[in-house]
């Protein structure tokens, strides 16, 4: 089984196998075409998101400086924002609904490495999904970790480290993020 499909199937995978490699420093070079663009070249930068990502939907609307791993793995739903400096690493699945708004400085990581600094010195690391539902509004300063899912009708309040999954219709702040109120 190759480093890609170990990766995919959420099982610990060496990083730097050279096909990773390469995938990532395509979608970075993606990226960094993106993130160069003058502010005035919505339909160019549009484009190139839909080039990275697996799916759009039609209104969409990302600031740069954005930047994830391999873009095959996002999926995004209609009427989306992600404000400046989205950061979203994508070794596995990571899927917003519709109606989802993102404040700046926010990033979304799948990855994790092992506990044991020898195998985590060795390249190898594992990634599980991420997943925000619909009419979310995640604020600024937020991190989503590793294989956590975000229901539906969900604010996050700026500068919350979401562990665990938040249920639908809640207000969740803090560090680790937990449920305030319901909505």
């Amino acid at each position: 089984m190759s480093e890609k499909e170990k990766m995919l199937k959420g099982e610990m995978y060496n990083a730097e196998d050279a096909e990773l490699f390469y995938e990532r420093i395509k979608c970075k070079n993606l990226c960094h075409k993106y993130n160069s663009l003058n502010p005035d070249k919505i339909a160019e930068r549009t484009d190139i998101i839909k080039k990275i990502f697996a799916k759009t939907g039609h209104k969409i609307f990302i600031e740069p400086n954005f930047f994830c791993d391999y873009g095959y793995n996002i999926e995004i739903g209609e009427n989306f924002y992600s404000n400046h400096n989205c950061v979203i690493l994508d070794p596995a699945k990571v899927t917003f609904g519709d109606n989802v708004f993102i404040g700046p400085n926010c990033g979304f990581y799948t990855a994790g490495h092992p506990l044991d600094s020898e195998n985590r010195n060795s390249g190898l690391e594992f990634a599980k999904p991420i997943t925000v539902g619909n009419n979310v509004w995640i604020g600024g300063n937020v991190c989503v970790m590793p294989d956590v899912i975000i229901g539906d009708n969900v604010v996050i309040g700026a500068g919350s480290v979401v562990t665990k999954n938040i249920p639908s219709n809640s207000v969740a702040v803090g560090n680790p993020c937990k449920v305030i109120k319901e909505i």
